[in-house]
């Protein structure tokens, strides 16, 4: 079997023949491909930073931003286009290195590029700033004097590779607030963060040495290979953005100097309430729909996806017929979207998962009230159910989720209240009052984003990442008091 072979990350100023390279393997349906990422030096690492610093200064920090949003909008019509070179090395690429089943990538990156057009970036800078012209200049106060809003000297990202182009979401972060940005490459996912540098620099090429992508071993790059380089970069870093595991993003601030800003997301846990309202037979199997594909994107590796439905009692469609209804949708998405094959440790802990399903269970069918695991034990999908409320749990992902039979929604408040640290999405299947109501609950709770079951795995433009302003929490704002406007006058020239 041939072997591809890709060169990733990028860096202005360096060529290949400068730099180490790592290979890193991949396979998958009949394909071979060798990625090399590449390894700098200290020195390098300096030296590369210097550079994206003073291209930003000479670029684009004087961009108005909308000059930035045009940019960054022909660059994502491109990633639309089916067509376009780089559309297609994505197509044919990531479905290898994440092991997701292509179609599924396919209209996952279409969805998420989406959000990122033109009229949704002028959404999203309005959703920080009430007057995004605080970004190009000094813009008046309300209180009096005016205020300026100015990126990181230098901003670090640390990507995860559990979904197919995250990197994309905080390089545009990056672009909007002007900061100049190196990216550290996920070892799982080598390659979008690359392709849209190079796509960026095509479109606008003043933007080609405003930013590089680099890579090391390790989210922290404490030891192995890269070590070096990744110090140099902190060091130098005023701003670190990263995503990962708890333990990753704890080492990693433990490494950074206490004056550098550093913007965590870690691991969350999601979990959807589906209520009385919207279980009749009419209703509940279109949830039902959904919610199976809020549990199949990505075999729930996003911060965003289920761990358990919690569905209300005394409708016309039982908790328990709402799980076989889930059940029966997963297999209808298995046989369209094939779940990725497991590694050891993945199949292991899956089968654990179930297995501790299935002890508590009792021996015969099981009706209402008593708990089980619907659908044969080797299917690539799992659904417990249970007539008990449990705690919020994570399942074992690999689309296992939790179905859990309760008589109010409201009791589910206190129990997963109880994970506050860890509470992100919810998504919510009521009426209108009902929705409200129990946003007010969740949100008190720890929740910080709730959407619709089926939209809890897409994300809208502009969202408040961890309950987090995206935009507002990278720039410091600079103030004029109105007393220096006011002492200025008499200094004018039109004083005399």
């Amino acid at each position: 079997m041939s072997t591809a072979r890709i060169t990733a990350g990028y860096l202005p100023g360096l060529g290949d023949d400068e730099v180490q390279w790592h290979p890193l393997p991949f396979a998958q349906g009949g394909l071979r491909l060798e990625v090399s990422v590449p390894v700098l030096t200290g020195a390098q690492m300096q030296a590369l930073a210097q550079r994206v610093r003073a291209a930003a200064d000479r670029h684009l920090r004087g961009m108005p931003v909308a000059e930035i949003i045009d940019a960054i909008d022909r660059a994502i019509a491109r990633l639309l286009d089916r067509n376009d070179p780089y559309r297609r090395e994505a197509e044919t690429w990531l479905p290898v290195v994440s092991g997701y089943d292509a179609d599924m990538v396919r209209l996952g990156l279409t969805g998420f590029f989406k959000t990122f057009r033109a009229a949704q970036l002028r959404r999203f800078v309005a959703e920080d700033f009430a007057n995004p012209g605080v970004l190009d200049g000094f813009e008046p106060a309300p209180k009096g004097g005016a205020v300026r809003a100015f990126g990181p000297d230098l901003l670090v990202h640390s990507w995860a590779g559990n979904v197919p182009a995250l990197s994309l979401w905080s390089m545009v972060c990056g672009l909007l607030v002007k900061a100049p940005s190196i990216g550290k490459l996920a070892s799982a996912e080598p390659l979008f963060a690359g392709w849209f540098a190079r796509l960026l620099a095509e479109v606008h090429p003043p933007l080609a040495d405003c930013l590089a992508v680099v890579w090391w071993s390790g989210a922290g790059g404490e030891t192995g290979l890269g070590a070096e380089g990744a110090a140099a970069l902190y060091a130098q870093a005023d701003t670190v953005l990263a995503y990962g595991g708890n333990a990753s993003l704890d080492a990693l601030r433990r490494r950074l100097p206490v004056t550098t800003r550093f913007v965590p997301h870690g691991h969350k846990l999601g979990f959807g309430l589906v209520g009385a309202q919207a279980l009749d037979a009419l209703k509940a199997p279109a949830v039902a729909r959904l919610a199976a594909w809020d549990v199949m994107r990505y075999d729930q590796q996003g911060c965003y996806s289920p761990h358990v439905f919690y569905v209300e009692r005394g409708a016309p469609v039982s908790p328990r017929a709402f799980a076989d209804y889930l059940a029966a949708e997963l297999g209808n998405l298995q046989r369209r979207f094939a779940r990725r094959p497991l590694a050891l440790e993945e199949g292991a802990a899956v089968a654990k998962w179930q297995q501790a399903v299935e002890w508590r269970a009792p021996s015969g069918d099981a009706g209402d009230g008593e708990d089980l695991l619907i659908g044969p034990a080797d299917a690539p999908w799992s659904v417990a159910y249970s007539d008990s409320l449990q705690p919020l749990a994570p399942t074992a992902l690999y689309r296992t989720i939790a179905v859990l039979g309760v008589d109010q929604l409201d009791a589910v408040v206190p129990v997963v209240a109880a994970q506050r640290a860890f509470l992100q999405t919810a998504g919510i299947a009521a009426g209108p009052e009902e929705l409200y109501r129990l946003a007010g609950l969740l949100g008190a709770a720890g929740v910080t984003r709730i959407s619709a079951i089926g939209a809890m795995s897409m994300p809208e433009a502009g969202w408040h990442h961890d309950g987090r302003f995206n935009l507002l929490d990278l720039v410091r704002m600079t103030e004029i008091e109105q007393s220096a406007e006011i002492a200025a006058q008499p200094f004018a020239s039109y004083a005399d």
